[in-house]
């Protein structure tokens, strides 16, 4: 989402991005849709479904099959010259390496944007550490899309800090209009996201407003770990005896209008987040965002004046920040459309355009030369095509 966002800026400036992806998906139709141009070149097998949190035993850093990666990294790098690519943006961990080879073979600048938290908190430590020496050696330069995210990157002149943007909804959305409160937390279901002890909030809020609802807004993408993860909350939600009061509304391509109808914006990770941008789109709709503080999360949140900040993994101090809001909602209010001012001054997709496009210029600019965008996103500028 981050990516199409950030294409659809860029195609309205100096820049023409061209996306090259490693797999089909959604993402395809969807820059199609935006008049993106995009290609897609399918990954070896073990490679593409590689996760981050499962490397400890290397499956990205150490390929089995060395001569196809290497092979499929050179077809990466003639895509790249038969696209009269002058630069490659990087978009994702595995593009990073993948992408990166190819675009060194390519000569060509190289951009990292780094949307994790390169810490051993977050990936398996060997990973974290092998990633933090190639970031010194590999790409041109690095975007880092939090402080937080940099800070685990070392003292690097190269990074620089760009922060993720959102489209601006057009204007601010109420909540629910049938009167009943209505209190959301939306993300992947996994054991780091904190769902359990939203559930855990949910039930001690309850003792206080009665007539309060939640959703769990997302299901479990990825592996057997997390779908036992989320059948545990179904659990949790029967012992506390809130069946009746929570609803898991399961994957949505509708998001921005769940989050409309919310009255209050839940995020409970329990791992420093790399940057949160759930928060800035509940923000941007002007809901008030109760949020852990770890991570980027107070690089956004302001708190007490666009939400709350409670410590990461503490049921009763979330639960506490939601009876303050239920029970004053003219504050929540009015922290709704602080939050919504935050967002377009600090936190709107133009603003991450703008700043992206810095990079590219600062490494253009010296060569003369136009530019191209890829997860590897490719660019070209319009005017210097052939």
């Amino acid at each position: 989402m981050a990516l199409l966002n950030l294409t659809r800026a860029l195609s309205q400036g100096h820049y023409e991005p061209v996306v090259l992806l490693f797999s089909e998906g959604p993402l395809v139709r969807r820059l199609a849709e935006a008049g993106i141009e995009c290609h897609v070149m399918p990954m070896p097998g073990g490679v593409i479904h590689a996760r981050k949190d499962e490397l400890g035993g290397g499956t990205l850093l150490r390929i089995r099959d060395v001569a196809s990666t290497l092979s499929f990294a050179r077809d990466v790098t003639r895509f790249m010259r038969r696209s009269n690519v002058a630069l490659v943006h990087t978009n994702s961990l595995k593009s990073d390496l993948i992408g990166g080879l190819a675009a060194r073979l390519a000569r060509l600048p190289l951009v990292w944007h780094v949307r994790d938290r390169i810490a051993d908190d977050y990936l398996p430590a060997k990973v974290a550490k092998a990633f933090r020496m190639l970031c010194r050696v590999m790409p041109t330069r690095v975007i880092a899309i939090s402080d937080a995210v940099r800070q685990t990157l070392g003292n690097d002149p190269r990074v620089r800090v760009v922060h993720d943007g959102t489209p601006m909804p057009a204007e601010a959305t109420p909540g629910r209009s049938d009167g009943r409160t209505l209190v959301g937390l939306v993300g992947r279901i996994s054991p780091w996201k904190g769902q359990d002890v939203f559930l855990r909030a949910a039930s001690i809020v309850r003792r206080q407003f009665p007539a309060a609802r939640f959703q769990i807004i997302g299901s479990a993408l990825f592996g057997k770990r997390e779908q036992e993860f989320e059948q545990s909350l179904h659990d949790l939600v029967a012992a506390e005896g809130i069946a009746g009061a929570v609803e898991f509304t399961g994957f949505r391509k509708d998001v921005a209008d769940l989050i409309a109808r919310l009255d209050v914006l839940v995020h409970a990770s329990k791992t420093g987040e790399p940057f949160g941008q759930v928060i800035i789109e509940g923000m941007a709709a002007a809901k008030p965002v109760i949020g852990t503080r770890g991570g980027a999360v107070p690089e956004i949140i302001v708190e007490g004046e666009t939400g709350l900040l409670v410590p990461m993994g503490d049921a009763a101090q979330m639960a506490e920040a939601i009876c303050a809001l239920l029970a004053d909602p003219e504050r929540a209010r009015r922290m709704g459309l602080a939050g919504r001012t935050r967002v377009a001054e600090h936190f709107s997709i133009q603003n991450t355009a703008r700043g992206v496009q810095a990079v590219y210029d600062d490494l253009l600019a010296p060569r003369n030369q136009p530019a191209s965008l890829s997860p590897s996103p490719t660019l070209r500028r319009p005017d210097q095509l052939p």
